[in-house]
């Protein structure tokens, strides 16, 4: 693999940003902002770094991290500008800064005039929530003075909902910030980026969460359990630390957030199983400490899918390499760092079939939703799943008009992905079972199959994993 991969056109579509800026240097106000985010790893500042370093424009990328005080920051971003590319840096140290409206005003006489550049502001949401005034005072000075030069201001965040709300009603950049959100990798990224046949590259997919670092040290054609053989016994791989990272940057070890997202990664999905293996949190605590996973992004929320109410909500790890790092990784970090990865390594051999089962429903679901009109039966809108009380059947996947309630089923249908056998005759009749159960479904409801080893039964709607990665595709 090489050092950068993927991402064609986001590149495409910051060079188009950078261009417009430099085409625009007649008009009073060339510059532009855009607002980059996306969950914690996926590559955003790999991205940025990229574009700029492609684009050879005197620039300036500001990493902030958490310190002491807002002072430390100011002084950070200070020390940056004065050893960046700006024709003008050296103004930071004729004259340096003791409020970020001065340093933002320098900045702005620092900027060419007459040619682009671009100020990059990573970890974005870290300035505003640190320093209230500091959104404003950004702008007014983007207003004032940057706006007048051919500059493209990025700022980076991985708090998606921070990162929203900065062009929200009555902010001070709503409609003076373009925005662009940077998914991970997806799987038929994946599949093409290691040269991996469908299901190979959909297990892959579960591991890697499309996150770029660890694609990028993927060896192309290593099968899953090639790649982890090595990855998990090296405590220095990007499958290891890459996890461990996005965690501590986002929720401190100790924190309430930190036990329950160990909790829910553990396999624990209800909230009374969450309480229970989070140590017996408060219930006011639990719910304050999910609702605010969920507007991050970190968690999403599932209810049944039926004709009928439920209240039976579920709780997941959004993104696909967490759930992972959380299953096999991060409980037995001690054990890899001591040289005891071949135990984890066994360990994770062991729980995988029937892992990855599991895991990659969401992936399943995501892609029917993407489907071409007539490869799902008519009326289908929405592809959920459909469960009762803990320890009774479930429905992976259900079709419908709408969600989460229902007027009509469109489907039933049975993820085969433990292993390579065909989806048969038994497994039909299984699904028929619990078709039964479904709330709006009838013997005339058809069924569908998702199986990695394809599908024998008659009258099944077969889904291979071929089709899943072309849905992705497409």
């Amino acid at each position: 693999m090489g050092c950068f991969v993927g991402r064609g056109r986001e590149l495409a579509r910051l060079d188009d940003l950078l261009g417009r800026v430099g085409r625009d240097g007649g008009v009073e106000r060339p510059g532009r902002a855009l607002l980059v985010r996306g969950r914690p790893q996926v590559g955003k500042s790999r991205l940025v770094a990229e574009f700029v370093e492609r684009a050879g424009v005197p620039h300036l990328f500001f990493s902030a991290v958490p310190q002491p005080t807002p002072a430390a920051d100011l002084t950070r971003f200070v020390e940056a500008a004065a050893t960046s590319t700006l024709p003008g840096a050296s103004l930071f140290e004729a004259r340096v800064p003791r409020t970020w409206d001065a340093a933002l005003t320098v900045l702005g006489a620092a900027l060419p005039a007459d040619r682009p550049g671009v100020v990059v502001l990573d970890g974005l949401p870290h300035l505003v929530a640190a320093d209230p005034g500091f959104e404003a005072t950004l702008g007014s000075v983007f207003d004032r003075d940057l706006s007048r030069r051919p500059v493209l201001l990025i700022g980076i965040g991985s708090d998606l909902a921070a990162m929203e709300a900065l062009t929200g009603e009555g902010r001070p950049l709503q409609h003076r910030a373009d925005e662009m959100v940077l998914p991970p990798l997806s799987p038929a990224d994946v599949a093409d980026l290691l040269d991996l046949p469908a299901a190979e590259a959909l297990d892959a997919y579960l591991v890697c969460g499309g996150l770029p670092l660890i694609v990028d040290e993927w060896p192309a054609g290593a099968a899953p359990h090639d790649y982890l053989a090595r990855a998990v016994t090296d405590p220095t791989s990007a499958l290891i630390v890459g996890g461990e990272r996005a965690l501590a940057a986002e929720y401190p070890p100790r924190s309430q957030a930190a036990w329950v997202l160990r909790a829910i990664g553990a396999g624990e999905r209800t909230f009374s199983l969450i309480t229970r293996a989070s140590g017996g949190l408060p219930q006011a605590s639990l719910t304050r400490t999910l609702r605010a996973l969920t507007e991050q992004r970190t968690v999403e929320v599932g209810l049944p899918l039926s004709t009928r109410p439920s209240r039976e909500t579920r709780y997941a790890a959004t993104d696909p390499h967490l759930r992972f790092w959380l299953a096999f990784l991060g409980p037995h970090l001690d054990e890899v760092e001591r040289g005891g990865g071949d135990r984890t390594l066994r360990r994770l051999t062991a729980a995988w079939p029937a892992w990855r089962e599991r895991a990659v429903e969401p992936v399943v679901r995501e892609a029917l939703r993407r489907l071409p009109p007539g490869r799902l039966p008519d009326g289908t809108f929405e592809v959920g799943a459909y469960w009762m009380r803990p320890g009774d059947p479930e429905i992976p996947l259900v079709g419908a008009d709408r969600a989460p309630v229902a007027t009509r089923i469109t489907f039933v249908g049975a993820i085969s992905w433990r292993d390579d056998r065909p989806f048969d005759d038994d497994d039909l009749g299984r699904l028929l079972q619990r078709r039964a159960r479904l709330p709006g479904a009838d013997e005339a409801t058809p069924p569908v199959a998702v199986a990695r080893g394809g599908v024998v039964a008659d009258g099944v709607r077969s889904i291979t994993p071929e089709d899943l990665l072309a849905a992705y595709r497409d």
